[in-house]
């Protein structure tokens, strides 16, 4: 994962910890934060955004609540397993399809036409 995008504003109404929350449930139901990414340290986090460390704390509590993310000792928060939409995670393996089609040389129509017949397949 490359640098997350959050930014906290001290003078809404919102708590920090919550606008700290949304915006990163926001990446993940988007998908620029994919299963298995890992999210900076707490730390880290509270850092970059000038922010007391149980704020961002209580962020990742409250998205490990959703079951957005996950913490395991040393491997640090990571976006939990199924907590995308179905459609955020399959445009993400059609991406990753599109970069390697082309990456292969393929056509757009010889690459379309692998993906039907993996459709006919998988019906039959």
């Amino acid at each position: 994962m490359s640098e997350l995008a959050v930014t906290v504003d001290l003078s809404a109404p919102t708590p920090p910890y919550e606008q700290v929350r949304t915006q990163i449930a926001g990446h993940i139901a988007t998908g620029s934060l994919a299963e298995g990414d890992r999210l900076p340290t707490v730390r880290a986090l509270a850092a970059d955004l000038g922010l007391a460390v149980n704020t961002v704390a209580r962020a990742y509590k409250e998205l490990e609540a959703e079951g957005l993310v996950t913490t395991r000792r040393r491997a640090g928060t990571v976006v939990a397993p199924g907590s995308q939409s179905t459609d955020v995670a399959l445009g993400r393996s059609a991406a990753e399809y599109a970069e390697r089609a082309i990456r292969a040389g393929l056509s757009e129509s010889a690459a379309v036409d692998l993906v039907r017949a993996a459709l006919r397949e998988a019906r039959a």
